[in-house]
């Protein structure tokens, strides 16, 4: 069944070119959970082979992942604050939270949705705190693209070096998001360091 969705993918991708990619990467980022792996690597196939463009694979992706993030973040910039404000002491968080959840995204929120979109499961939610602590939307652009642009080269890469070998392609995919998340540890250590060594 995964190999029919992903089939169909490609040939959504195909039909409906770089706005394909665009909606389905915008939908991705938002809060609707969707493995953007199934997206760019069939895209980079297509690339592969001549079919499409690596420069405007990145570009659609990218950007429709901004667009799915700025979603997230305006939904709870407007809407969420408003009902937690309301309705927080219901769910034991008070105002006192946000105001503290705001102060440290001021000052580490970079960071944080830096790291946020690279690891998957959490990428499409850095955007609701970052939204609820009201983020600086420039930063907030920079580090989401930042960190979207890489996840979106890996797998288009993927796609254009290993094709359709499935298993290669699992096998792989495994090994780099271990990696990525190894190499994430150490930048939020280096990080902590640094702002341990400001204090003092």
């Amino acid at each position: 069944m995964i190999k029919e969705l992903a089939q169909d993918l490609v040939d959504l991708i195909f039909d409906w070119g770089y706005l394909g990619i665009f909606l389905l990467m915008a939908v991705e980022s938002s809060f609707i959970p969707f493995p953007s792996e199934i997206i760019l690597i069939p895209a980079g196939y297509l690339a592969s082979k001549g079919e499409m463009s690596i420069s405007m694979i990145m570009f659609a992706g990218v950007g429709g992942s901004i667009v799915g993030a700025f979603i997230n973040y305006y939904l709870a910039f407007f809407v969420g604050r408003k009902f937690l404000k309301k309705y927080g002491k219901y769910f034991f968080i008070k105002e006192s939270t946000l105001d503290k959840m705001e102060n440290y995204f001021a000052k580490h929120g970079h960071i944080s949705t830096f790291i946020g979109r690279l690891i998957p499961g959490i990428r499409q939610l850095i955007s609701i705190p970052a939204g609820l602590s009201r983020m600086n939307i420039a930063v907030f652009s920079f580090y989401t693209a930042l960190g979207a642009s890489i996840w979106a080269f890996i797998l288009v890469a993927l796609g254009y070096f290993i094709g359709e070998n499935q298993e290669l392609i699992g096998i792989y995919l495994k090994q780099i998001i271990i990696g990525v998340l190894v190499s994430l540890i150490l930048l939020g250590y280096w990080y902590y360091a640094i702002q341990k060594r400001k204090r003092v």
